[in-house]
């Protein structure tokens, strides 16, 4: 088994030809996924040596690489993407030498960016006037959830797109659900990221208030996960914090450049957002701590 991925089991679906786009963190064990699930897989990177490593480690199955978006996606029934931000997205998917430009009618660009709703709609227009699909898809579950191919996957756009992307994304999902017309998986990843960023910023509180007060900061854990205050980050987030570990993927910087797009989407929509606001400073807080790639548990370090 390749190492950059772990085993799973895969639904049986007849193989397609797919292209990714963008070997990140998290697009290089999404795009193994998809080869180990029997696809035909084209991959693309700006950095060529990404994807050389990538055919190497993947040999063993139906894959490539492409120096463009535009000849990684040529032939392509689906097309993936997994870049930075909305600058990247449109660099990857338009011009002359973007995905677009190079796939064919009937085809669909799925994209995995946490991005701005606005841009999900901007390309899903471009798409539709060349009879090309597209669905907005960021993702959650980190790192270790693209590994293990248990993403859950946040989609908007049209129904009958979606319904034939499903089984395919499958391949790296343990959730891949349609959330509205385009634009909505942005904006349901979102009301994710504003959860996430109240829910580590009051669990730093609670570890810290009770390294203070002198506790066993690991038997309190274990006590208080079996009562209302579980959730995922403090059962995968609690004792790495108390152990002052922050090496675990999602990058404060990320976290910032999510909740940006988060209090931008407020300003538009009228949504207050006060406990966001304020944890995004202290996540820039942290930036001048140069912990920019400090995963996000890492805001009690503001605390100590």
């Amino acid at each position: 088994m390749p190492a950059s991925v772990n085993t799973r089991t895969y639904e049986a679906v007849p193989p397609v030809s797919v292209a990714f786009i963008g070997l990140g963190v998290m697009g290089y064990p999404m795009a193994g996924h998809l080869a180990l699930a029997g696809h035909r897989v084209t991959v693309y990177n700006r950095s060529p040596a990404k994807a050389a490593a990538f055919v190497e480690e993947f040999a063993a199955q139906k894959v490539c690489s492409a120096p463009t978006p535009r000849e990684a996606a040529s032939g392509a029934d689906v097309v993936f993407s997994c870049v930075g931000n909305d600058a990247d997205l449109r660099s990857v998917v338009l011009g002359a030498n973007g995905a677009l430009a190079g796939m064919k009618p009937g085809a669909i660009l799925v994209d995995h960016t946490t991005a701005s709703a606005d841009v999900a709609r901007e390309l899903y227009g471009a798409a539709k006037t060349l009879g090309i699909g597209f669905i907005d898809a960021p993702v959650s579950g980190g790192q270790a959830g693209a590994q293990n191919g248990m993403l859950t996957v946040m989609c908007g756009g049209d129904e009958s797109q979606f319904d034939c992307v499903k089984p395919i994304a499958m391949a790296f999902s343990r959730a891949f659900t349609r959330m509205g017309e385009s634009g909505a998986g942005q904006l349901t990843k979102m009301v994710n990221q504003i959860c996430i960023a109240g829910l580590v910023q009051g669990l730093s509180e609670a570890v810290a208030f009770g390294q203070k007060a002198g506790l066993d900061m690991n038997q309190v854990l274990d006590v208080i996960g079996k009562g209302a205050a579980q959730s995922w980050q403090l059962d995968n987030r609690g004792k790495t914090m108390v152990a002052d570990q922050f090496n675990f993927g999602f990058a404060v910087d990320w976290m910032r450049k999510d909740l940006g797009l988060v209090l931008d989407e407020a300003k538009r929509n009228g949504a207050r957002l006060p406990v966001t606001a304020l944890v995004d400073q202290f996540y820039a807080d942290v930036q001048s701590m140069d912990g920019g790639r400090w995963d996000t548990s890492s805001l009690i370090r503001r605390l100590r």
